[in-house]
């Protein structure tokens, strides 16, 4: 008996000094390893990378840039569902434990006996979230060590909710995927509260090993391991078994979905992009910022869509220039896999679709799709009038069967057209397409190609090209400002030119080769007389010019100093275009053009607002009160859009006068500062000058008038509407077809050529090839907008005049017409031919000032 107590005695001794030892040797590695953990309460301010996202002004998503997509949840937004999947699969005793789990660390302990190595296993979800935040995931003892202290502390710090919220946010999920709700989106296109049990079973099976049990690199893995989660949450209690049943028979539908975009809008997602990179550097990828543009997805998806169209119909008129590639023999007949792959590979540009030609038949061809399908192509969906391209002035004959445009094994691009399929092919010229608000210069729609994917330039804003006649207007401006009027009459014939600038003596031409002698400046202009616009400029002279280009927002000195810039020589971009024109639609104020309107950090603090220069007419009147109302009016339209809540304006500055330097604010005075979350004192927006009188303006806007209802832009007339004016402008060749235009509420300027700077082909003008893409764009951009001609100013005036000499005609005249006129630049009277006296009805009325 002594002796057994002596036995117990040692074993007991024995084991409380290997407990002690224990304890004092993790007490020392917590005094070792404690000092150099990271601080958790940073976890509660904790900055995880988002990406940057692109929005239009209506708030729709068009673009989104960074590598790791995330959309951050809070935790009531998570699925009750999806919280128990994950528990099953990661961590069951999540609500019983305080960051460690006894019963998982006897688990790993045991694979450590068996295998001698740290096998992983045995942490909790507080402990995974503790290794992504702060660790590596090295397999060693001291980095266990740390997730496990550092997992305590967590627990002591965040609640159980903030834990879950933090973890579902941070986690990777596989295909650059990191959080719940981008798995959501990518695998299943769908938001996180639209998953089903099943989905939402694969999602949290991603998280063991996102490569592993990925369902689209290792479907059949990843669906074994979705399987073993239901059964689990089965097993415990979460799901019963009719629905644990139908959720394990339900297929796996998962597959890429790229961003999810509410409208792809290329162009100007990568201007948003770059500024915002500008401003933040390549933080600008991972903080989360969100950048609204100024422009209108309505009006964004009307201009591509009517570059594109506009492109295709082009490339229709100069033929079918053959297959996009020619597609491998099969080695086993009736298995397309091989083409399939192909199909599926290529890109989709400008919305055409791609095929395989299978057959062809005396007048159709069938036709396989990349998505498998097949389908007939007949006679009249683009096979009979796919005349082989030569080049662009000469077209092959027209196709008597199928086989002369199409053979089996080639791949070819198909556009559908309502519910119809029709031969295409990726036209090989250009085309961009520019609109920008007259009152304050934001673009409300910029497509800079036919398709990003198939070329990045922005020919909007990066391509300077001759605008050719649609650069006269300046000219004809620039005349009413020295002395010419409407009615003044040009000699519209042949002239030579010896200028050493040109190269020699220069001989332009009108287009056909036709003069029509003395003409007047209206006809001019929109019958688009080179000769007259030459003769003007030689008449007020090149400083003249200058001086007004210079007001438009022209370098001067990037002008050329010769007379050829009255044929529009100078290279500009349709952008500096549709910002100049922009001039003549709000009646005389030079605005800048921008894309930006604000910009957010990812909790929704304004970090830049713009501050565009804005037209204010009552700015330019005695009354002050009108000019601090519109102000005001100006202002809260602004920052009420930029904040949720109605704000109260402490205070604003008085509008400065038109002849008073205006002061652009700084970030910090844009912003403006806060005194509570419903207040904000901003400034006033800076107004935006005036460069034209207005009645010059109005007379340039009548003669631009013309140039759609009698003119060059006569196609216009579809849209029937009053309050259209703009230009034509072709250059030599023809190389570049433009169209510029506006409405009082957009300036818009619409181009096509070839980034080559090769000849168009014959008939292809400003009228015939740039316009069409205008007109379709302003029907859909102006559909719901008032016709608003421009009001008459003070100091205009409406005369009868005898068109062929433009002065003031007789009473009585039949041929006479109607002009106007500044009040002090009425044309005289024209001579009464000899022998004959004024009428009693002249002596009546001396003056026909209308």
């Amino acid at each position: 008996m002594p002796i057994k107590k002596s036995y117990l005695s040692v074993l007991f001794w024995l084991f409380f000094a290997g407990l002690s030892a224990s304890a004092v040797a993790l007490g020392g590695l917590y005094l070792f390893l404690s000092p150099k953990l990271p601080p958790v309460d940073t976890l509660r301010h904790v900055k995880l990378q988002t990406p940057l996202r692109v929005y239009s002004s209506d708030d729709q998503l068009i673009g989104e840039f960074g590598e790791q997509r995330r959309t951050p949840v809070r935790y009531e937004d998570i699925p009750e569902l999806y919280i128990q999947a994950l528990l099953s699969a990661e961590d069951a005793e999540f609500y019983d434990h305080r960051g460690i789990s006894i019963r998982g660390f006897l688990r790993a302990a045991s694979l450590i006996v068996q295998t001698g190595e740290i096998q992983g296993g045995g942490s909790t979800i507080t402990m995974q979230l503790a290794r992504d935040f702060f660790l590596t995931r090295e397999q060693v003892f001291s980095r266990k060590l740390n997730e496990v202290l550092l997992a305590l502390q967590i627990e002591r710090e965040l609640s159980k909710e903030e834990i879950l919220e933090l973890f579902n946010n941070k986690m990777f999920f596989g295909n650059r995927a990191y959080g719940i709700q981008a798995a959501a989106q990518i695998y299943y296109g769908r938001n996180l509260d639209e998953l089903e049990l099943h989905q939402m079973a694969m999602i949290v099976g991603v998280l063991k090993a996102p490569s592993a049990y990925n369902p689209l690199a290792n479907p059949s893995r990843a669906l074994t391991r979705r399987n073993w989660i239901l059964g689990r949450m089965f097993a415990l209690n979460y799901i019963d078994e009719p629905t644990y049943i139908a959720a394990v028979e339900t297929p796996d539908d998962a597959r890429y979905h790229g961003a999810t975009l509410d409208l792809y809008a290329p162009y100007v997602a990568e201007l948003a992009r770059r500024e915002a990179v500008e401003r933040f550097g390549t933080d600008a990828y991972t903080d989360g910022y969100k950048v609204y543009t100024t422009v209108n997805s309505r009006h964004q998806a009307a201009a591509q869509a009517a570059v594109v169209e506009g492109l295709l119909t082009y490339d229709r008129r100069h033929g079918y220039r053959g297959p996009e590639a020619r597609l491998e023999e099969l080695e086993t007949e009736g298995d397309y896999s091989p083409w399939l792959r192909t199909l599926r590979s290529a890109p989709r540009f400008g919305g055409l679709s791609v095929g395989a030609v299978l057959a062809v038949e005396e007048q159709s061809a069938e036709v396989l799709l990349a998505n498998g399908e097949t389908i007939t192509l007949e006679w009249d969906q683009g096979l009979s009038r796919a005349r082989r391209y030569i080049n662009e002035n000469a077209r092959g004959p027209a196709p008597q069967s199928a086989s002369d445009v199409l053979a089996v094994r080639d791949m070819i691009r198909l556009q559908q057209v309502e519910d119809q399929w029709h031969l295409s092919q990726v036209p090989t010229v250009q085309g961009a397409l520019v609109s920008v608000d007259p009152q304050d210069g934001a673009m409300r729609a910029v497509v800079g190609g036919f398709d990003f994917r198939h070329s990045q330039l922005n020919r909007a804003l990066q391509s300077v090209r001759q605008p050719g006649s649609s650069f006269k207007p300046f000219v004809y401006t620039a005349a009413l400002e020295n002395g010419f009027t409407p009615s003044s009459i040009v000699n519209d014939s042949p002239v030579v030119i010896q200028d050493a600038s040109l190269e020699g003596a220069w001989r332009p031409e009108n287009d056909g080769g036709t003069f029509l002698g003395p003409t007047r400046l209206r006809e001019a202009l929109y019958r688009s007389r080179n000769l007259v616009s030459i003769r003007v400029l030689r008449s007020i002279g090149l400083p003249a010019l200058l001086d007004t280009l210079d007001r438009f927002g022209f370098a001067q000195e990037e002008l050329p100093r010769n007379l050829s810039i009255s044929l529009g020589s100078h290279a500009v971009t349709p952008l500096e275009l549709a910002t100049a024109y922009a001039i003549f639609a709000n009646g005389g104020y030079r605005v800048e053009s921008y894309v930006v309107s604000r910009i957010e950090d990812s909790f929704g603090q304004v970090l830049h607002r713009a501050r565009p220069l804005t037209v204010c007419k009552p700015c330019e009147q005695e009354d002050r009160d009108s000019a601090d109302d519109f102000s005001r009016q100006q202002l809260m339209a602004t920052a009420s859009h930029d904040l949720a809540e109605p704000l109260e304006l402490e205070s604003t500055q008085p509008v400065s006068a038109p002849d008073e330097p205006v002061r652009l604010a700084t970030l910090e005075e844009s912003l403006g500062t806060r005194d509570a979350p419903d207040q904000v004192i901003l400034e006033p927006l800076p107004i935006a000058p005036r460069v034209i009188d207005e009645r010059t303006a109005y007379l340039m806007d009548s003669m631009m008038r013309d140039v759609i209802t009698r003119g060059t832009g006569h196609r216009a007339r579809a849209l029937g509407r009053n309050d259209l004016a703009g230009k034509t402008g072709t250059t030599n060749g023809p190389r570049d077809a433009w169209f510029a235009g506006y409405s009082p509420d957009l300036s818009t300027v619409a181009w096509l050529g070839f980034d080559q700077n090769t000849p168009l082909g014959r008939g292809e003008y400003g009228g015939t090839a740039a316009q069409p893409i205008w007109i379709n764009y302003m029907r859909v951009a102006l559909e719901g907008l008032p016709d608003r001609p421009p009001q008459q100013p003070d100091g205009i005036v409406t005369v009868r005049i005898n068109p062929e000499n433009g002065r003031r005609a007789h009473i009585g005249d039949p041929n006479a017409i109607f002009e106007m006129f500044t009040a002090e630049n009425v044309p005289p009277r024209e001579d009464r031919p000899s022998g004959t006296s004024r009428t009693r009805e002249e002596q009546s009325l001396p003056e026909e000032l209308f």
